[in-house]
């Protein structure tokens, strides 16, 4: 019996790679999309096909003879120009879309976010019918969020698609989160903002694939998930509970130091207030609106309807990860 294609955008990265190997366990051939190529999934037995995100006609060639998309390229950041976000990750999703349907693929898995639903008020708990809301601190919320609903319009009797939202991705191979925060710490940078007893959902990146690798093959049009939207989570925890215990295991000092999230939120404002007057795109600011926030607030999800509708449970603790995070190399 011939084995599933799956194509997967963005399999060089940090979630795309994990996500690869889930496929390639299961006797998936893989294939990849990105505008390089990388070594380590040549040595997988990953087949990539190269080109760019934002032209239909490379995405086009590039899902000839696939059966099922698992999309989870796309630009991400604090900051940068609008045009660029956009370009990525809404034209990038239409035009995966587009040439999905041209080719008759049934099944499209994408990777969104929870910033979509991130405004500027704590999150405390709430599930997948939280609305969008009205304005956003980041390009990249923006446009995801336009992207997402993108996806979720498309379901119907010619694709089948869902979207998820993993929550603070960590574990081997992140270039991103953690060493942001391990880097800070050594040079002295890191503050608590606000009192420290913000609650997050975070997810150990492997679980967040198995999540993906089974939303895609319980994936068709009538299945609950079909046309929907789930968080991605393990928690709440304390997010500085857990960032110290980030710092403990790389034998670095807890973070003590503190500043109240009114005063980080100014910091931020002014800060993003002088990149935009010089036009200062290319390099992240220091402290932007958004970011205090997302330190300073809480941010947790209900996970019962991805529980529900999908079977998943996540497989790894958040120690496990943790250790797992430390003692593995990718």
């Amino acid at each position: 019996m011939k084995s599933t294609k799956v194509l997967i955008t963005g399999a060089g990265g940090f979630l795309g790679s994990y996500i690869a190997r889930e496929l390639l366990k299961k006797n998936y051939q893989v294939f990849s999309f990105s505008r390089t190529e990388y070594t380590f999934l040549k040595e997988l037995g990953v087949t990539q096909r190269l080109g760019d995100l934002k032209n239909f006609e490379d995405v086009n060639n590039a899902l000839v003879d696939i059966d099922a998309i698992i999309h989870t390229a796309g630009m991400v950041g604090i900051w940068g120009r609008y045009d660029d976000f956009y370009a990525t990750n809404v034209i990038g999703t239409q035009n995966i879309l587009k040439a999905a349907m041209n080719h008759g693929i049934k099944k499209l898995v994408y990777t969104s976010t929870p910033s979509v639903a991130f405004g500027r008020d704590s999150l405390c708990g709430v599930d997948e019918s939280t609305p969008y809301p009205k304005n956003y601190l980041t390009h990249y919320a923006f446009t995801k969020s336009i992207a997402e609903k993108m996806i979720l319009e498309a379901n119907g009797p010619l694709i089948s698609t869902v979207a998820l939202r993993p929550h603070l991705i960590f574990g081997a191979g992140d270039k991103n989160l953690v060493p942001r925060v391990l880097m800070a710490q050594e040079k002295g940078r890191l503050k608590i903002i606000g009192d420290g007893n913000n609650l997050v959902d975070v997810i150990y990146v492997e679980n967040a694939a198995i999540a993906h690798v089974m939303a895609l093959e319980k994936l068709n049009e009538t299945h609950p998930i079909a046309g929907k939207a789930y968080f991605l989570g393990q928690g709440p925890i304390k997010l500085w509970d857990f960032t110290n215990a980030l710092l403990l295991k790389a034998k670095l000092p807890p973070v003590t130091k503190k500043i109240s999230l009114r005063k980080a939120y100014y910091i931020g404002f002014l800060i993003e207030s002088f990149f935009k007057l010089f036009r200062l795109y290319k390099i992240d600011p220091p402290m932007t609106r958004f970011v205090a926030l997302q330190l300073g607030k809480s941010h947790y999800f209900s996970h019962h309807n991805i529980e529900t509708d999908l079977g998943f449970i996540p497989a790894i603790s958040i120690d496990e990860g943790i250790e797992r995070l430390f003692s593995t190399d990718l």
